[in-house]
């Protein structure tokens, strides 16, 4: 009987073990300011193809996501230090971050352009970009590329907190220009009446380089757990039609890329 009993203590551990776990929330690290990938609406909520996305994979996974808004550059160290389990921010897969997080394969891939006052012709060389000053995400991949391809060329490059500050400045016309993801400046800043006048400049920016290899999620570094899951469910959406519908509610062209 005691032995019984044991039995059943042990089982009864086990479960409760297992309940806490699929229970534990998912906490998931976000910067709500760069549409139309995440932004806020006007009742404080967040919205937005990484947010919806986000959901969707936690749906799938049947755990509960718990969104943590941060500034972009303060995501990777939060990370690090356990105060997120994971960061969905459109963040590029590229080598320099492989160093210090592990990334889910993609969830979409695009471009980065120059976007600058309608009419000017930037050719392939940027030589005609000397003196200008670009506005670029500080800590993101685009402030990367605009340090090390676009300031040796003459470049004066700004760094702002969010994209959203680049977008006044540009605005207001303290900015020539700026440097950020192709499909973000479309929808968040062109397709906007404080886009009116702008248009993109220059070729598009691939150069794996400093662009990598997609957006992906990143985990802690060795949180296979995590990163085996979120790789699972990713490919689920993909397969059961979330990932499309998802998709077509923000743009109308295939954003997963090649």
């Amino acid at each position: 009987m005691k032995k019984l009993a044991l039995l059943g203590a042990l089982a009864l551990s086990v479960l409760s073990f297992t309940a806490a776990a699929e229970d534990k929330p998912l906490k998931i690290g976000i910067e709500a300011a760069y549409p139309p990938f995440a932004s806020k609406a006007p009742d404080g909520s967040i919205v937005g193809f990484d947010y919806d996305i986000g959901n969707a994979l936690c749906a799938e996974m049947k755990v509960r996501c718990v969104w943590v808004e941060q500034e972009f550059d303060g995501l990777i160290p939060s990370l690090k230090v356990r105060k997120i389990d994971a960061i969905l921010s459109s963040m590029s897969i590229t080598d320099d971050r492989k160093k210090s997080v592990d990334f889910t394969s993609k969830y979409y891939n695009t471009p980065a352009r120059l976007v600058m006052k309608a009419g000017t012709s930037v050719d392939d060389s940027l030589g005609g970009l000397s003196g200008k000053n670009i506005g670029v995400q500080r800590g993101s991949i685009h402030e990367r590329f605009a340090n090390e391809v676009l300031a040796p060329k003459g470049v004066n490059v700004k760094p702002y907190a969010s994209q959203n500050e680049v977008y006044l400045d540009l605005a207001a016309g303290r900015l020539d220009g700026t440097l950020a993801d192709a499909t973000l400046l479309q929808d968040g800043f062109l397709k906007t009446d404080a886009g009116k006048g702008f248009a993109f400049a220059g070729p598009a920016f691939t150069d794996v380089k400093y662009f990598g290899d997609g957006v992906g999620i990143a985990v802690r570094k060795g949180d296979s757990a995590n990163l085996e899951r979120l790789n699972a469910a990713i490919a689920a959406i993909r397969a059961n039609g979330t990932y499309k519908q998802i998709q077509d509610k923000y743009f109308d062209f295939d954003i997963y890329g090649k």
